[in-house]
């Protein structure tokens, strides 16, 4: 070692001992008036939480009670004019020394003994309104500053709430007698923490939920400072029986029943990387049991569940990797979820499964959910991939493709339902508010029945234009409906174009119970899958079978009693016109009589322009001869016996009352219309909501409202309180046009 070596060394030893000597000196004058330091940063805290957030905070003594640690009793915190939010009699804390130099607070024990957190809400106001409604400065001003204007970086915004959480679990825990209370106006949830124990990285407690109502028990292994925790929580049972984990407020608040065996959550890692922010982890449920009247119609059971989740926040997106793997059953798949906030919001999912076994996958299916498939025995591989895009700022470029692929699938034996039933006569019975209408055979013995080769050309492809255009050529879904679903839903905010197929809607009332459950929805995708790919009913018959039971009016069922209830006439001798008006009638069956004028005739407003739409599509496609006119619009007559039944109102400015929907048939909202321009351009004309629980208490006969419009027997004029001013037709008829002009986008987006 040279001089000059030896002499560097002998300077930084020097400054490393003066700066040992001086943390001494400094420390010790520290250590020696800590209790003064203390009181002083205690009385700061209070008068800051007195200022900021109108709590009093009381605290009966504070002290040292080693190097590092502290004691405090008789703590209270009361907001401001509410109830008490928290006491507590006792609590000893133990600081690591480490994170300290760094600036962080990190405790390594911590000793509780009884203790009260509560929330209580009456009616609007709660005790924790000084968090969720924060008080603005009196001093600010309108404009943006510099530091607000800054934009805020989410991975950094969860890495400090992350790390804050994780620093304040200590290494050494003991809590005795601690209760969390939720009060609602009249219910109460307490969860009481009898004992809560980390020692040695082991983790033990018992927890009482609404005084004896149940005893859980959180137990694993927690090693808060390598920050990894493994961590279950279980019901303790009853003589030897095993009981499931169950909060009744749910059931009693949401109608929802939430059981479970046991529940798990791992924390792997959690870590910074390449300007994200990322969390690795698992969590798993054993024996989940779900009810509620929108999921399915009965209970759901769920053996085994897990996920291993790879969870990433970024400057302005969050999300789970697709590294990420989802177990249900005997199957995985892997998910991909991302949300990104800034500069627009933009929504990305994507599932993808490698091949897996046929078989397996329909084990999987959780117990309840799919009823009709429960027993079905199947040989081969599946594999599912589905992948959705949506930019809220270009909401029409959507991007949404889904695939069920097969590779050597076959059925071997069909569940609790035959799907291949129909094939042959059976019994199909319509449900009206949820209750059966009538029996219908489907079948020669029927003599309403029609087979598809004695209807007429004109109103099969009719009724295939308007609701299912490619329905012998899809596979039973049509993808671009469904983009365009999504898109016009999107834009609208609330539900206003379905993308069902005609098989879809075969399915739903063929199969399938009435209720409307998120489960059936499912299932019935499932099966049209199963009868399109396995080729289980052709499509001739598909398309035969919907003819014959699909609603024509009140109480009228299929295309035989149609015919002759509107038109006296066979289902053969149908012309273009009648068939037009029968397929634009199907959505909502029951206003049928309402687009007549007395003498039998179709009014001319909204009806007439629907006939041109669909015979020009017709045309094109050579089904049928291009026609100057409105395609058989003034070819069609009522039934002489059915005229007395139209209102005598002129029906020219009926159109915004008269295209109601049905309250209550077995068609669903989301199902109204299928695919096809004829539901978008019909919804063009939706009216008053009041209007729909008339047409559906009426029977055959709907008696519009009365309108500023004269009579057309009497000549009389309206009441003078119903007149329409000028002003308000002009907004009338520009709002029309607004709707023609989306029916045609429609239609170029319906018709390639």
């Amino acid at each position: 070692m040279t001089y000059r070596q030896r002499k560097a060394l002998r300077i930084a030893g020097w400054i490393v001992l003066s700066i040992f000597l001086l943390a001494c000196v400094g420390g010790g004058i520290a250590y020696f008036k800590r209790e003064s330091l203390l009181k002083t940063a205690l009385e700061r805290g209070i008068r800051k939480a007195k200022r900021d957030y109108h709590l009093d905070v009381r605290i009966g003594s504070a002290k040292f009670t080693g190097l590092s640690s502290l004691a405090f009793t008789d703590i209270s915190v009361v907001p401001e004019k509410r109830d008490s939010l928290a006491r507590i009699q006792r609590v000893e804390l133990a600081v690591r020394f480490w994170p300290l130099l760094a600036g962080k607070i990190g405790l390594s024990g911590m000793t509780l003994e009884n203790g009260l957190v509560q929330v209580i809400k009456r009616d609007s106001l709660t005790n924790i309104d000084f968090l969720l409604h924060k008080k603005r400065d009196s001093t600010a001003t309108d404009e943006p500053s510099t530091e607000s204007t800054k934009r805020t970086n989410l991975a950094d915004v969860t890495e400090n709430l992350i790390d804050n959480i994780l620093s304040k679990i200590p290494d050494d825990l003991n809590i005795s007698n601690l209760e969390f209370r939720a009060m609602d106006n009249n219910d109460t949830l307490s969860l009481l923490t009898q004992t809560a124990v980390i020692k040695n990285e082991d983790v033990s407690s018992t927890l009482k939920l609404n005084g004896n109502q149940a005893t859980w028990h959180v137990t694993g292994t927690a090693d808060p400072a390598d920050r990894e925790y493994n961590l279950a929580l279980y019901a303790e049972g009853h003589n030897g029986r095993p009981k499931p984990i169950e909060l009744p407020y749910i059931q009693k608040k949401f109608n929802l029943v939430l059981q479970a065996d046991t529940l798990r959550a791992e924390l792997h890692d959690v870590d910074r990387s390449g300007g994200e922010f990322r969390l690795e982890g698992a969590g798993s449920v054993r024996n989940l049991r779900i009810n509620h009247p929108a999921i399915a119609r009965t209970d759901v059971l769920v053996p085994l569940a897990a996920m291993d989740a790879h969870l990433f926040v970024g400057e302005n997106y969050v999300g789970v990797d697709s590294s990420s793997t989802l177990h249900l059953g005997q199957v995985s798949a892997h998910p991909f979820v991302k949300y990104t906030l800034k500069p627009t919001k933009i929504y990305e999912v994507q599932l993808h499964t490698g091949l897996i076994d046929a078989q397996a996958l329909f084990n999987s299916f959780p117990q309840g959910l799919f009823e009709s498939l429960e027993g079905m025995k199947v040989a081969g591989k599946l594999k599912y991939d589905v992948a959705f895009q949506l930019d809220s700022s270009l909401p029409d470029s959507v991007k949404f493709d889904s695939g069920l692929t097969s590779e050597g699938f076959q059925i071997l034996q069909m569940g609790r339902t035959d799907f291949a039933a129909i094939n042959q006569p059976f019994v199909y019975t319509p449900y009206e508010k949820g209750k059966p209408v009538r029996n219908i055979i489907v079948g020669p013995e029927n003599p309403d029945y029609t087979p598809i080769n004695q209807i007429s050309p004109d109103l099969r492809n009719a009724l295939l234009t308007s609701e299912d255009y490619n329905f012998f050529t899809h596979n039973g879904f049509n993808e671009k409906a469904f983009r365009v679903s999504i898109a016009t839903n999107f834009k609208e905010k609330s539900f206003k174009r379905g993308a069902s197929t005609i098989s879809m809607q075969l399915v739903k009332n063929v199969f399938l119970s009435r209720n409307k459950t998120l489960s059936r929805k499912v299932e019935e995708i499932l099966i049209v899958w199963l009868i399109e790919n396995q080729h289980i009913v052709p499509k001739e018959r598909m398309y035969e079978v919907y003819l014959n039971i699909i609603e024509w009016g009140k109480n009228i069922y299929g295309i035989g009693e149609a015919a002759r209830y509107y038109f006296a006439k066979s289902p053969s001798d149908l012309n273009l016109g009648e068939s037009i008006f029968l397929a634009f009638v199907v959505p909502r069956p029951k206003a049928a009589l309402n687009w007549f004028v007395p003498d039998g005739t179709l009014q001319v407003r909204n009806v007439r322009g629907y006939f041109k739409l669909i015979g020009r599509i017709m045309a094109r496609r050579g089904l049928t001869t291009p026609d100057s006119g409105a395609y058989g619009f003034y070819n069609v007559r009522l039934r002489e016996g059915l005229r007395r039944q139209v209102s005598p109102i002129d029906s020219l400015f009926q159109g915004d009352s008269l295209m109601t929907d049905p309250v209550d048939t077995d068609v669903d909202d989301e199902d109204e219309g299928g695919t096809g321009i004829g539901n978008f351009f019909r919804r063009l004309f939706k009216g008053k909501k009041n209007d729909e629980k008339r047409n559906d208490e009426e029977a055959t006969t709907v008696q519009p409202e009365r309108r500023a419009v004269p009579d057309v027997i009497t000549n009389e004029p309206a009441p003078a309180d119903t007149v329409k001013t000028r002003k308000q037709l002009r907004q009338e008829r520009r709002e029309q046009k607004r709707r023609e002009k989306e029916a045609k986008k429609a239609l170029e987006d319906s018709n390639p």
